[in-house]
């Protein structure tokens, strides 16, 4: 039974060893089995351009801890993995690669820059499906899929005719984040606002009719010249009389009308607003409503184009500052104020987004929203926090058409083919011949889709849909999806919709969101900010047993977690302990002792703490299933450490030292069956450790992985001896932390007296009397009904039904203690003095910076107070 453990626990070479080892065996591999029930997770992929970040280990912990959880009950538990193609991110690497090469994009053409981008691919993309292992993710890597590989690039083309044919695709003229930097649409998703530096400048314009000046402001005076009115609020008075006559916009010349809108705030500035449908998503809307003509001011990358008379050809910006002079000129610039507002960036390359009308290919969300809608209103879908449901419905409920093209090159191909002759013709093959006028003619759209189109189809068409494959009929849906919640639009609502309009079905009954990782001060992990901590160095380190169970412990759903290096360390301390406690444990077996026991052999102590494993184990159960994930992990974390290692293994060593082979076996047999228990309860957490230790003490299973989970016994259960040995406890941390707050050394003992009226009570003590003799430092332990014979100076402990007493005398030496207060106090009162005086000093409290001043003042009253303390010791003392 017996396998040698190392004397310290080596990470490095356990972790790799046992990742080998479980893929060798296939452990990680799940196939359709009607006779068993499947438990399937889809992994959020991550970019193929992707490093692990500690978001993601974050993310992979927690899928990681429920699939192999999962699969110790018994159930047939497949995690897909995978990554996704991420259209921009990879351009931009390959570009950049091809540019170090002295080729441009243009250059290489479009069948040249795929090839290149392919390549890139097959040698860099593999690298984040690595890190993952490292973290210890038992997905079925045999199914890892990718979002352009064929099997997903054709569900791609299924879906995108199939909602063309139900006219929920079209092409049309409409608002979109552009990139003028990339030269692409963005999603809402790759957005990005970051507070900045700008101005409200107020300008005027003059009324045609009347020569009233009605002035406004904006923080981008170069839209101006595509403005095409200017609104005011229609119960503003004090502009009642100018709707509908018109102002002139300078430069261009053009007449726009003056219209009342509710979209304008009569008590904000100066209640007009000057309307650019073209550029801005609000005034769109408003262009909308009033049947205003777009008039797109802008180039592609940025510059000024043929609407902007004298300013064609330039930057915004300087196109910005060149209008700000000109108005001034002309006597229509009233002032300029400082502002710092949200300002949209391309989270890739970090330039200022532009909304711009562009023709694009849209998906149009009501129809496909409201299902969405319905399914978690009527309960289908369980989402974790609750809160989020309100994100989640207001998303859907005031949601926009969605842009799917962009103007790139590595991606889907949008399937529509321009014939000459004006046709369209959506295909998921190139068609032959125009089916309007019989032409050969005709060429694909440039574009591509956005990468959240196939990401959103990611549950069912990593399975195989649209064909009916034996995976999908078996693993779909999916059972729950774990994201951070963040991209509860982007991604989690896309799949909702999507699994609904095609499949029919919910993609997954649960989404468990969890928060985002951040440092020590609460601000978001990013390279920028130089706060970023790589999981692979932290590994590299501690190990991912440890990172993991930093990673969970004490967390909750839909809440941030703060990063602590010293967490990760009190995490290491924890594998540490139960290392040791598993060497001390097999110290006890002979070499092939195997201890059998019947359960009347158990002593108190023996049921005690089988009887909390096995309750630990019911309320593991229950956290997990209601995905209270963080405080499962804790209470086995406390369990662990406290229950069975500091109470456990101290109470029977007495046991383990005697000559009762009786008893001896009971308690060997205790020991095993409870690390066992323990360890399957951390096994989804710490699967390294836990397993290298299982094989250690039992020879009956491979593999902890498919270990049964425990359950709750009732043979188990001994509510008795809990009580009992729970209220030992409870009495001697209570002598313990009294004679900490005394420095009372473990070395001198003492009398313990325990009183109590209770018989019930006594006999418990009595039963426990081996235990708190040596865990109390008890020289003589003492049990009765009354006071009678306990000293007037004693220290007492309060417990249920029983107080705990101490002769004073037993305790402390009074002389010596006198002597030692005396010093302590000559010691403090040098230290208040030295404080005072260099607060008093002028030169150093006009120097010295305010948080030093701050220190030397807590310094001060922390020494006052402990003077205090002292000197009241002292005088109880001396009262003696």
């Amino acid at each position: 039974m017996r396998k040698e453990l190392a004397k310290t626990y080596d990470a490095q070479i356990v972790e790799d060893k046992l990742y080998a080892f479980w893929m060798e065996r296939g452990y990680f591999k799940a196939d359709p089995d009607p006779t068993r029930e499947p438990y399937t997770i889809v992994i959020p992929p991550p970019n193929v351009t992707g490093q692990l970040h500690i978001g993601h280990a974050f993310d992979g912990t927690i899928q990681d801890m429920l699939i192999r959880w999962k699969r110790m009950q018994g159930y047939n538990a497949l995690w897909l993995p995978g990554t996704d193609h991420a259209s921009i991110s990879t351009e931009v690497k390959v570009v950049e690669a091809m540019l170090k090469d002295g080729i441009t994009k243009e250059q290489a053409g479009r069948d040249g820059f795929l090839k290149r981008a392919w390549q890139w691919k097959e040698e860099y993309g593999s690298r984040i499906v690595q890190q993952f292992k490292k973290l210890g993710t038992s997905c079925d890597w045999s199914r890892e899929r990718f979002t352009m590989d064929e099997g997903l690039s054709n569900a791609v083309l299924e879906t995108f005719v199939n909602l063309y044919n139900k006219k929920l695709i079209y092409r049309g003229e409409r608002l979109v984040n552009w990139c003028p930097h990339c030269m692409t649409t963005i999603s809402d998703a790759e957005v990005e606002h970051e507070d900045m530096e700008g101005a409200f400048w107020h300008f005027r314009y003059v009324v045609k009719e009347t020569g009233e000046k009605l002035t406004f402001a904006t923080t981008r005076p170069e839209t101006m010249l595509g403005d095409t009115a200017v609104a005011v609020n229609p119960n503003d008075e004090r502009y009642a009389h100018l709707v509908g006559k018109t102002v002139t916009v300078p430069f261009v010349n053009r007449e726009i009308p003056i219209i009342a809108d509710e979209y304008v705030e009569i008590e904000f500035g100066t209640g007009v607003v000057k309307i650019t449908p073209a550029h801005d998503s609000n005034d769109f809307e408003v262009g909308v409503r009033h049947g205003l003509p777009t008039i797109n001011m802008m180039n592609d990358d940025g510059s000024i184009n043929e609407h902007g008379a004298q300013f064609a050809g330039l930057d915004r910006f300087e196109a910005r500052k060149q209008i700000v002079a000109e108005m001034d000129a002309l006597g229509l610039f009233v002032k300029k104020e400082a502002h710092t507002h949200a300002v949209g960036t391309h989270e890739r390359c970090h330039k200022i987004v532009e909304p711009r009308i562009k023709l694009q290919w849209f998906v149009k969300m009501e129809p496909l929203a409201t299902p969405a809608i319905d399914v978690y209103k009527n309960g289908e879908l369980n989402i974790i926090p609750d809160r989020f449901g309100k994100v989640y419905l207001n998303w859907l409920e005031n949601i926009r058409d969605w842009c799917i093209s962009r103007q790139l090159w590595w991606g889907h191909r949008i399937p529509a083919y321009y014939c000459a002759c004006g046709e369209v013709i959506v295909s998921k093959t190139e068609p032959t011949a125009c089916p309007a006028c019989g032409g050969t003619d005709m060429t694909q759209d440039e574009d591509v889709l956005d990468t959240w189109f196939s990401s959103a189809l990611w549950p069912f068409s990593t399975l195989g849909w649209p064909d009916d494959t034996a995976d999908y009929e078996y693993f779909y849906p999916t059972s729950v999806l774990v994201t951070s919640y963040d991209i509860i639009f982007f991604w989690v609502v896309r799949m909702v919709f999507s699994g609904l309009e095609h499949t029919g079905k919910l993609p997954f009954k649960d989404v468990y969101f969890h928060g985002l990782v951040r440092d020590p001060q609460g601000k978001k992990m990013s390279k920028s900010a130089g706060n970023g901590v790589d999981p692979l160095e932290l590994i590299d380190q501690f190990g991912a047993d440890a990172l993991r169970l930093m990673l969970v412990t004490g967390n909750t759903a839909g809440n941030d977690m703060r990063f602590h290096m010293e967490k990760l360390e009190s995490s290491r301390n924890f594998l540490n302990k139960l290392w040791n406690a598993t060497r001390f444990v097999l110290m006890n077996f002979d070499a092939e002792s195997d201890p059998q026991t019947d359960l009347a052999n158990l002593s108190a102590v023996d049921k005690w703490i089988l009887s909390r494993a096995n309750v630990l184990s019911a309320e593991v159960t229950e956290n997990m299933n209601t995905y209270e994930l963080g405080l499962a992990a804790q209470k086995v974390y406390d369990f662990v450490w406290d229950e069975y290692c500091d109470w456990y293994i101290e109470m029977v060593k007495p046991c383990l030292y005697g000559d009762d082979q009786k008893a001896k076996n009971a308690a060997l047999w205790t020991l095993r069956e409870v690390l066992i228990i323990a360890l399957k309860l951390l096994h989804p957490v710490m699967p390294f450790i836990t397993e290298e230790i299982f094989t250690s003490i039992q020879s009956d299973e491979e593999t902890l992985m498919r270990a049964a989970w425990p359950t709750f016994r009732e043979d188990f259960r001994f509510p008795k001896e809990e009580a009992e040995i729970g209220l030992i406890k409870e009495a001697v941390r209570g002598i313990r932390n009294i004679r900490a707050e005394m420095n009372i050394p473990p070395s001198r003992k003492a009398t313990v007296i325990v009183v109590s009226e209770n018989e019930a009570v006594r006999d418990m003590f009595a039963n426990g009397r081996a235990y708190m003799a040596t865990l109390g430092y008890a020289s003589e332990l003492r049990i009765q009904a009354d006071k009678a014979g306990v000293p007037d100076d004693a220290v007492s402990v309060v417990v249920p039904q029983a107080a705990i007493y101490m002769p004073f005398a037993d305790l402390v030496d009074t002389a010596k203690e006198i002597e030692r207060l005396a010093k302590e106090i000559t010691r403090l009162t040098k230290e208040v003095e030295r404080v005072t005086g260099k607060l008093a000093n002028q030169g150093f409290m006009a120097k010295a910076p305010e948080a030093l001043v701050a220190e030397e003042r807590a310094k001060e009253a922390k020494y006052r107070d402990m003077l205090a303390q002292t000197e009241a010791q002292l005088a109880r003392f001396q009262s003696m």
